[in-house]
């Protein structure tokens, strides 16, 4: 413990050496209460203080304070002077910088004749001069009027740094009685007037006004400064005309140059320090070097003092050594424990340091605790404190647990305090390391554990996104499993992002995703994320760029206006991060009502700022842009100003100028209308000029018109003219028109072509020729010729079977040939077929006359397919083939060729063929066939020209039907579903369900009849609660099942079984039989005829109706489907039977209950369908799918009570 309080002892005397806390400064006195000089200090034991003035003792020494103040017995002169402030305990003396003390009378006005009134002309320039009274500072200059009010200033009217007023441009307005000048000496604390200025400025048009600019300050045509190096330069540059530029320099020498005013700057340092030394403690007999280097121009002379004495001016001692401001100490002892003064000095100034070097002897200890824990992640430099007290300063190793010295490691490095650095640390580093030290046995223990570093593994990326959309930036990161949840922040160009429940713009999610909702283009930016825990930290930076369409361009001017012409310039608006690819110019004419909409007049790249715009003659023009990149197009701009051309003669005729003639005695002259823009002036109309194109005389006959079309009548059928239209204006016309050719109307061609004839190219084309017409006839341009070909049908008598006609499209036809061709092929005639033909020329009035009639036919050929082909299957082994005659026979039919095989996958069966020579056989039965394969089929027609196109199926016959023998049962609490898979290829059988309660007895009851492709029935009208048998019949196959709901028992025996209930409930049934008779007959005197005579023929009908169908009669307790419970209740038979479910089947019964024949195709919407079927089963749709075991909704049978 003494050891510690000795240790503590010397630490306390090291941490309070004499400080010097107040250093005095330079300044200038008025008065005797101006002299204050600061100098305080800290230490113990408690310094005193002396000040040495000019180098010499002044007044006493101080304690506690040692500001120096005046003496009010002595002059204020008496004070001025250098000072320097020195500090003394008994660990040695500091001492203060030299500061200069400056005494002046406080600063006064000589007396002043008032200055004349200075006239000068508007637009002139020139200075009011301050001129304050002199003082080491200098004071600040305000111009104001008598009435205290500052004088306004501008960039016309300024105040330079000399105090004096610059005026660049005079106006009348600046004349004025009271331009004062006042100068405020803020350490005098006194304002000192000058006297009144006053000018006159008169009004001038001379040209002073459009002058050259010239420089009022500063004068010449350079100016130099010298600056001392921290201190700050305002340069200034006023030019007659526009006013004050400033420009600040900082610590750098520059040269300026602005508005032709150059500047040279220098920058000359005074002393600073490079180098110098610091407080520090050593043991006796070490060498101590202090270091103490300065900078300045000129160099600055370094010298040193000890306790404030310098060493030149102590006894010599061998021991100390001075070379260029370096001192070195060798085998210090405790006597050199002192306050060791280094002082640079040049021509500009001095600098001081002050060093403290405690001289002591003290027993090693290491101050840094034991057992401490440090924490790092991989790749982190990690220091281990070892921190010791001693002198001499104590020396430490470092040991690692198990694996030696820690130096031995290139990672690890010993730092002179004696910590261990280790870089670049991996959980191979993770150990025990101890702290020895040297020729001791003092030593700490320190443990190192190195965690998995903090990664991002998905860093932002730079996206590129549209305006208005949401931007989500993605930050995934990985980090130890023994920190702590790490905290994440975003930046956005490096300031932080903070999300707000007030507001959703950023969203911050668990994962270290951000989302930027609604991203605008001020959202562009560096995003970057830092993911922190308490050991280390990791960022990853992105990028958004918001792209936008462009900003609209602005500031549209018109310069060059001309009569036909004016140049547009305007200013691009912002990109938007996405380049501007082009510029849009839209134009609009407010003359003009066809085109008073904005409409683009030009695309011009975007290097382009001004484009020459081209305009019509008598029009107001405005003008705006649109700017393109590749987001989309900007908003236009705002319009230009609007532009009005003059009225001039028209530029041009009207376009297309023709005839348009429909009557044969007139011409139609028609052209395309000019725009209103290009009427040029007022007054437009056209001027139409025609003549007979024939002899072409040298007169024009003229007329006026405002617009199309002229009609020029009495001209004759189709004669030639010479046409021509100009336009005119009130100014005058246009260029000369040249002159075209015209017709006047047209008529229908007078003559009909001769010698048509045909030529057989093949079976269904011809070529058709004739002889033209003469040109004279047609009585306008021929257009061409008009075939008309009219089929008169087959060459033989329809037959029984065969097609009666063929198509109304194939019996006329009509082929125009265009131009002076005096023949063409017809083809895709029709086979064994007689034509005949007429041709006529045409022009565009009409059709002439139709040449004579011309007969031909076409020869037979082979027949088309067949129209269709069914099959039927009468048993296993048979299939019926139906079909239908060839819709186009081509001839005369000979019968047809039915060939057929059967497909076994891999092997290739031997092909039938049947000739069926009889031509109206649509019909015909195979038998022996095989029931378990299927049969490709190919029949086609034929006439004596050949064998017609096959018409191509494939088909099987359907095996016998059997009820099914696996079912589905869902019970519900009056009815059971019951589903099962109908066989593939079966004919459809017929069955019905037997049921009857387990535990009740009684008899088996029966539903209606079922088809077995029929896949779902429906009992119904079951009682709840109740066990029951089910079986199929015809079949031995049973199930059992049971419906939901609680089953209906018999009461017990409570007061429903006495007497008097008994007799109660007897009465009213009596009551009731009564009040029903009393109905019946009143009922029965209001009839016309017997309601059970009715009903009992009906049931009668019914019956027989039944029992000559395909199910023989119901018996009593048979049941039927809801749709025919009217039958079961009123003994009435509907005509129901199997045709009527599904798709109404015409179905026959062998007697063993199978099905024969097949369905028609036919389906009757009031039929009792049986639900659920799949569909049905045919010879030609032999693989049926399985049947779906959902349940229907509607009701397939019913059940009736027990």
């Amino acid at each position: 413990q003494l050891l510690l309080l000795y240790t503590y002892y010397y630490l306390l005397l090291l941490l309070i050496h004499i400080i010097i806390t107040a250093q005095p400064g330079s300044h200038t006195a008025y008065s005797l209460d101006d002299v204050s000089l600061a100098c305080e200090a800290s230490g113990d034991p408690t310094p005193s203080f002396r000040w040495v003035k000019d180098g010499k003792q002044f007044g006493e020494v101080l304690f506690e304070s040692g500001t120096l103040t005046a003496d009010d017995t002595e002059e204020l002169r008496f004070y001025q002077g250098s000072y320097r402030c020195y500090v003394a305990n008994e660990l040695g003396t500091a001492v203060s910088g030299l500061v200069h003390l400056i005494t002046e009378s406080i600063p006064t006005l000589a007396k002043e004749k008032r200055q004349k009134r200075r006239s000068f002309e508007e637009g002139e320039s020139t200075v009011l001069y301050c001129n304050p009274p002199k003082s080491s500072v200098t004071p600040k200059i305000h111009w104001m009027d008598m009435q205290l009010r500052h004088i306004p200033l501008n960039e016309r009217v300024t105040t330079s740094l000399d105090g004096n007023l610059y005026f660049a441009n005079l106006l009348v307005s600046d004349s004025r009685e009271d331009y004062t000048c006042n100068a405020h000496y803020i350490n005098a604390s006194v304002i000192l007037p000058k006297e009144p200025i006053a000018i006159s400025v008169t009004p001038s048009n001379s040209v002073v006004k459009n002058r050259r600019p010239q420089l009022q300050k500063p004068a010449g045509s350079h100016s130099s400064y010298l600056v001392l190096r921290g201190q700050t330069l305002t340069l200034e540059c006023i030019p007659e005309g526009k006013g004050l530029y400033q420009e600040r320099l900082n610590h750098t020498p520059s040269s300026v140059i602005s508005r032709n005013c150059l500047t040279s700057t220098t920058s000359t340092p005074a002393p600073y320090w490079n180098k110098w030394p610091e407080d520090h403690l050593y043991a006796p007999g070490e060498t101590v070097r202090l270091d103490c280097q300065a900078e300045g121009i000129p160099t600055p002379n370094v010298t040193w003092s000890i306790n404030g004495v310098p060493i030149t001016g102590t006894d010599s001692d061998a021991r100390r050594h001075v070379s260029s401001g370096t001192l070195i100490l060798t085998n210090v002892q405790y006597s050199d424990t002192a306050v060791y003064q280094c002082e640079a000095t040049n021509k500009h100034g001095n600098i001081l340091v002050n060093t403290h070097v405690h001289v002591v002897e003290l027993p090693p200890q290491i101050l840094t605790a034991d057992g401490l824990v440090y924490k790092a992640t991989e790749g982190q430099r990690v220091l281990l404190q070892c921190r010791t007290f001693g002198s001499p300063q104590p020396k430490v190793d470092w040991v690692i647990f198990d694996s030696g010295p820690a130096l031995a490691n290139a990672k690890m490095s010993q730092t002179s305090d004696g910590n261990l650095q280790i870089s670049d640390v991996s959980e191979d580093d993770s150990n025990i390391y101890t702290c020895s030290v040297r020729h001791s046995n003092r030593s700490i223990s320190a443990e190192l554990e190195v965690l998995n570093r903090t990664k991002i593994v998905n860093p932002p990326q730079d996206l590129r996104v549209l305006r208005g959309i949401d931007a989500v930036l993605h930050c995934k990161y990985t980090v130890d499993h023994k920190l702590k949840q790490p905290t994440i922040q975003w930046k956005k160009d490096k300031h932080k992002i903070t999300s707000s429940a007030n507001d959703d713009k950023y969203t911050e999610y668990a994962d270290g995703s951000l989302k930027i909702t609604d991203v605008q283009v001020e959202d562009t930016g560096s995003y970057s994320c830092e993911i922190s825990t308490k050991l280390d930290s990791v960022s990853a930076t992105g990028s958004i760029t918001v792209l936008d369409k462009p900003g609209s361009p602005h500031s549209l001017e018109l310069s060059e206006k001309m009569d036909r012409s004016v140049t547009l310039s305007w200013t691009p608006g912002t990109e938007n991060n996405s380049p501007v690819s082009e510029y849009v110019i839209e134009m609009k004419e407010e003359q003009n009502p066809e085109k008073g909409q904005w409409e683009e007049y030009s695309r011009v790249s975007p290097d382009i700022r001004h484009l020459e715009i081209h305009l019509q003659s008598y029009s107001t023009y405005h003008f705006r842009l649109r700017a393109v990149n590749g987001i989309g197009t900007s908003e236009p701009s705002p319009p230009s100003e609007s532009y009005s051309t003059p009225a001039a003669i028209p530029d041009m005729n009207p376009e297309n100028v023709t005839t348009v003639s429909t009557d044969p005695n007139s011409m139609v002259i028609t052209w395309k209308e000019l725009e209103q823009r290009q009427f040029n002036g007022p007054g437009f109309e056209y001027k139409i000029y025609w003549r007979q194109a024939s002899g072409r005389g040298p007169h024009w006959k003229e007329s006026s018109v405002s617009h199309p079309p002229f009609i020029v009548n009495g001209t004759g059928t189709f004669i030639p003219f010479e046409i021509k239209v100009q336009a005119v204006n009130d100014l005058g016309a246009g260029p000369e028109p040249v002159a075209k050719i015209g017709y006047s109307g047209e008529d229908v061609p007078l003559e009909a072509p001769s010698e048509v004839a045909v030529t057989e190219l093949n079976k269904t084309s011809v070529l058709v020729r004739w002889s033209p017409v003469s040109m004279e006839s047609v009585q306008g341009h021929l257009l061409g010729y008009k075939i008309h070909l009219r089929k008169k049908g087959p060459r033989t008598h329809s037959r029984r079977g065969l097609p009666m006609h063929a198509p109304v499209a194939d019996k006329y036809r009509e082929i125009e040939v265009y131009g002076n061709k005096v023949e063409t092929v017809l083809s895709n005639l029709q086979l064994y077929s007689d034509y005949t033909l007429t041709v006529a020329a045409f022009n565009s009035r009409g059709e002439g006359p139709r040449s004579i009639e011309y007969h031909f036919t076409t020869p037979e050929g082979a027949p088309g397919p067949i129209s269709f082909l069914t099959f039927e299957s009468p048993s296993e082994t048979e299939i019926t083939l139906r079909w239908g005659a060839p819709d186009k026979p081509n001839g005369a039919l000979t019968g047809y060729l039915l060939q057929y095989y059967e497909t076994v996958p891999g092997i290739s069966s031997p092909q039938q063929v049947e000739s069926i020579d009889l031509p109206l056989v649509t019909e015909f039965t195979l038998k022996g066939l095989n029931p378990q394969s299927l049969y490709h089929f190919d029949l086609r027609a034929r006439t004596a020209a050949g064998d017609g196109e096959p018409i191509v199926r494939e088909g099987a016959t359907l095996l016998d039907g059997e009820p099914p023998s696996a079912i589905n049962i869902t019970a519900g609490q009056t009815l059971v579903n019951v589903s099962w898979v109908p066989g593939e290829r079966q004919r459809n059988f017929a069955f019905s369900f037997h049921y009857l309660k387990k535990s009740a007895g009684g008899e088996w009851e029966e539903s209606e009849k079922v088809n077995s492709s029929q896949a779902f029935y429906q009992l119904q009208g079951l009682a709840p609660g109740i066990q029951y048998h089910l079986q199929i019949r015809p079949g031995n196959n049973s199930w059992e099942f049971k419906t939901g709901g609680p089953e209906l028992h018999e009461l017990s025996s409570s007061f429903a079984t006495q007497g008097w209930f008994i007799g109660l409930i007897s009465t009213m049934v009596l009551l009731l039989l009564v009040l029903l008779i009393l109905c019946y007959i009143k009922k029965s005197k209001g009839g016309k005829y017997s309601v059970k005579d009715k009903e009992e023929d009906q049931v009668n009908a019914g019956a027989r109706t039944m029992k000559d169908g395909e199910f023989g009669e119901y018996s009593d307790n048979e049941k039927c489907s809801i749709s025919q419970q009217s039958v079961c209740e009123s003994k009435r038979s509907s005509n129901d039977s199997l045709a009527d479910y599904g798709d109404s089947v015409d179905i026959q019964f062998n007697e063993d209950g199978s099905f024969i024949g097949q369905y028609s195709g036919r389906r009757d919407p009031k039929g009792h369908g049986t639900h659920g079927s799949s569909g049905t089963t045919s010879p030609i749709n032999p693989n049926m799918p399985p049947a779906s075991t959902s349940f229907p909704t509607s009701v397939t049978g019913f059940l009736g009570p027990n």
